[in-house]
């Protein structure tokens, strides 16, 4: 199967749910951090924590106009994780949130975990229904 075939027509259908899944995984990666460092789980909290990273998502989205290929791994993918890790931290240091050297790691693999993940999962569904289908 081609690239072409994989963002053709399911584009139109899957942008609004990788966005979403997008959004909501970045949520749960803030509430994640603040249980394992005992902040509490109150969705304000959660909320705040996850803001710079939730409009850095969205900036990134609108910069590749990723709804053309939503659940394209390379570049758009990529570009999208490396683009909500990189300006989420920047929001997150202009707001006085920490931005700690082990803080700016733990967000790259658990956001590229996320991200990348959930495009490689619909990569996998989307051939698996294209071969279903021919």
């Amino acid at each position: 199967m081609t690239d072409t075939t994989i963002r053709s027509a399911p584009a139109v259908r899957t942008w609004p749910w990788v966005l979403a899944t997008d959004l909501v995984l970045i949520v749960v990666f803030a509430a994640l951090g603040r249980q394992s460092h005992e902040h509490g789980l109150a969705v304000l909290g959660i909320l705040t924590t996850a803001l710079p990273f939730l409009l850095a998502c969205l900036l990134s989205w609108a910069a590749l106009r990723a709804w053309r290929r939503p659940a394209r791994l390379w570049p758009d993918g990529v570009v999208i994780w490396l683009g909500t890790v990189a300006a989420g931290l920047g929001i997150r240091a202009l707001a006085g949130g920490g931005t700690a050297v082990s803080f700016q790691m733990v967000t790259l693999a658990v956001l590229g975990v996320f991200l990348l993940g959930q495009r490689a999962a619909w990569t996998v569904v989307s051939r698996r229904r294209h071969r279903s289908i021919h």
